[in-house]
């Protein structure tokens, strides 16, 4: 139906669907914490196949540069969390979470699968300089190997 302006009438709209609510795994203090509305996250994005210690080391270096509390911090990394790590996330038990070194190792545990591992000194054995390759490029090769 339409009124006498020509807009149609409410009745025959139907109703938005609302957003899927689930538990917080944050405390209620973390919870209430405001993110200022000009406050710009973090680019970064987890799915569940990097380093986690790669994420957080990420994540960490860009909320230095952008400041924030404590509480700003635990929201903005729910926000780099994306599928899987998302529904990993929810399924936390409601309150569970006081503290950011807590999370930390919360997701590193979920995750250690994912982790780099360390270079060991017998893996530069592996390194070979091929018929043809620079003695730069080879040199570049095991610089590569041994920065951590």
């Amino acid at each position: 139906m339409q009124n006498q302006a020509g807009e149609r009438e409410e009745e025959d709209q139907e109703p938005a669907t609302p957003p899927r609510e689930f538990p917080m795994p944050f405390s209620q203090e973390i919870t209430d914490a405001v993110i200022p509305a000009t406050f710009v996250g973090p680019k970064v994005t987890f799915t569940g196949t990097e380093d986690p210690e790669a994420h957080l080391t990420a994540f960490h270096t860009q909320m230095m540069l952008v400041g924030g509390s404590d509480g700003v911090r635990y929201k903005l990394f729910m926000s780099t969390l994306v599928g899987t790590t998302m529904d990993w996330f929810i399924n936390l038990l409601d309150g569970h979470v006081m503290s950011f070194p807590q999370l930390t190792k919360l997701f590193i545990a979920q995750y250690i699968a994912n982790q780099a591992p360390p270079t060991l000194s017998y893996d530069l054995f592996d390194i070979r300089e091929y018929q043809g390759e620079s003695l730069l490029i080879f040199l570049g090769k095991c610089t590569k190997s041994t920065v951590i």
